[in-house]
């Protein structure tokens, strides 16, 4: 059945059962934190208040988050705080780099903020940060979650010669809602990145949330858009409303319906669906190329 939201919908009162979360804990945990705060360094796990925090830790690993902590867009969604970034942190891939040899992580995933200040959006710093990986830790795959660069095909050139194995940019949403959710971004701009990065050879991977107002008819115009730049792996989770300063939960999707969204993804000739309702962009990150 096809859900439609009502325009003013009220978000549900409390998270369903499915959505309990494991509190952070455990000999993995301490030690990824206490390596980022060794290094200086940030994560989305924290920044962005992911629920999988507890487990994704716990299992050693993180979403390391470069750029800063402090995000020029203004994003309704997003847990991550908006403002002025403060200079550029020039060491901060070195610093990543020994973190990561230091976890001896297989798959490395690293996402930044959005610095639409900078001329190149920050890009310089991803392909340095993807070289200094490899130098330190040869036989780790490197993914990363990359915004959109306000169109600047240079800058997503200097991303794509450093040669990473997964190129993930997230749609997040459906068109219609761009302007409440991602007012600062572009629908037919993040699909032109993807096409572009195909284009070239890339692995290509983008995700979006669902309960925040969208139908589900919506979901699969997007998850068709997505096939037709050639996306190879693509997440879906619930929206969780970080704050009450953010967008509402419109609804909690049954895990079910996750369930018919993975299946729908593969028979439209996904590689790979991680459908959930916990799923983030790097959830089981490690098993999407495999």
């Amino acid at each position: 059945m096809l859900h439609t939201p009502t325009e003013n919908a009220t978000p549900a009162p409390r998270r369903p059962e499915w959505l309990k979360i494991r509190l952070p804990q455990g000999e993995g945990y301490h030690q990824v934190r206490d390596l980022v705060v060794q290094h200086r360094l940030h994560t989305v796990c924290e920044s962005a208040r992911c629920p999988n925090i507890g487990e994704c830790w716990g299992a050693g690993t993180a979403t390391f988050m470069i750029l800063g902590d402090i995000c020029t867009r203004s994003c309704g969604f997003c847990a991550v705080k908006t403002g002025r970034p403060l200079g550029l942190d020039l060491d901060e891939p070195e610093r990543l780099a020994r973190a990561i040899k230091s976890l001896g992580l297989r798959h490395a995933v690293i996402t930044s903020v959005n610095r639409d200040e900078l001329a190149d959006g920050g890009a310089g710093i991803f392909a340095a940060c993807i070289g200094a990986v490899r130098r330190e830790l040869p036989g780790c795959r490197v993914e990363v979650l990359i915004p959109d660069f306000q169109g600047n095909w240079d800058a997503l050139q200097t991303v794509l010669d450093a040669s990473p194995d997964i190129l993930n940019h997230n749609t997040e949403t459906v068109p219609r809602l761009y302007h409440r959710v991602r007012p600062q971004a572009k629908y037919a701009r993040s699909l032109e990145l993807l096409q572009r990065a195909k284009a070239q050879g890339a692995f290509t991977k983008s995700g979006i949330m669902v309960g925040i107002g969208e139908t589900d008819a919506e979901i699969l115009d997007v998850l068709r858009d997505l096939r037709a730049v050639d996306c190879d792996v693509l997440t879906i989770g619930q929206y969780l409303q970080p704050t009450r300063d953010h967008l509402p939960v419109e609804r909690f999707v049954e895990p079910a319906s996750f369930v018919r969204y993975r299946e729908i993804a593969l028979e439209m000739g996904f590689r790979y669906c991680e459908s959930g309702p916990l799923v983030r962009s790097s959830y089981h990150a490690e098993r999407q190329v495999a």
